[in-house]
C-alpha cells in the first residue's frame, strides 16, 4: 500500500512553490521548500550562525493513522554551508493538522540565505509501531549487558 499525504495549502502561501517531491528514481526523501511570508520573497531569509528558526512551508499534511512523516536534513546544506535540524529527524504524527515548519539551524560560520522556494529539508514517510510498556522484576541478559557510549569499541 502506498501512503497518501493529503496536503492543504495555507491561504498566504505562494502556489507555484511545488509541493513535496522525490528528486530522483530512488530517493527515500521527499524534498520539502521554503514557502516565505510575502514579505520576506524578494530578499529570503537569513539565519544567522548559530540562528534556529522555524522556517515555513505553507503546507498542513493530513498522514495516514499508521505512519509518520520523518523530517530530515539535505545532505547538501549540511555540507557546504552547516545548514541541519538540531532535533532530526523531526516526527509529524498522523494526528497533527497544523502548519509544516521545518526547525533549521545554522552551524555555518556565515549567515545563510533562505530563498524563497528552495528546497530545506526532506520529508521520509514511515509506517509506526505502538509498543506496550510494562514493568518487570529484572531484564533479560545480553553479551553487552549495561556499557553504554562508546562501550562497543571505537571502529
Amino acid at each position: 500500500m502506498v501512503p497518501v499525504i493529503r496536503v492543504l495549502r495555507e491561504d498566504w502561501a505562494d502556489p507555484s512553490v511545488p509541493l513535496p517531491s522525490y528528486e530522483t528514481a530512488g530517493a527515500a526523501g521527499a524534498d520539502i521548500r521554503a514557502n516565505l511570508p510575502p514579505d520576506l520573497r524578494a530578499g529570503g531569509f537569513t539565519l544567522a550562525p548559530m540562528q534556529r528558526a522555524v522556517v515555513p512551508t505553507g503546507l498542513r499534511v493530513e498522514i495516514p493513522e499508521g505512519f509518520e512523516a520523518q523530517i530530515r536534513p539535505r545532505s547538501g546544506l549540511a555540507l557546504k554551508h552547516g545548514i541541519s535540524l538540531p532535533n532530526t529527524p523531526g516526527t509529524i504524527d498522523s494526528d497533527y493538522r497544523g502548519p509544516l515548519g521545518v526547525l533549521l539551524i545554522n552551524f555555518g560560520a556565515a549567515p545563510f540565505v533562505i530563498g524563497h522556494g528552495a528546497r530545506i529539508a526532506q520529508m521520509v514517510v514511515a509506517p509506526v509501531v505502538r509498543a506496550r510498556f510494562e514493568t518487570v522484576e529484572a531484564l533479560g541478559d545480553t553479551a553487552r549487558g549495561a556499557g553504554g557510549f562508546g562501550s562497543t569499541g571505537s571502529a
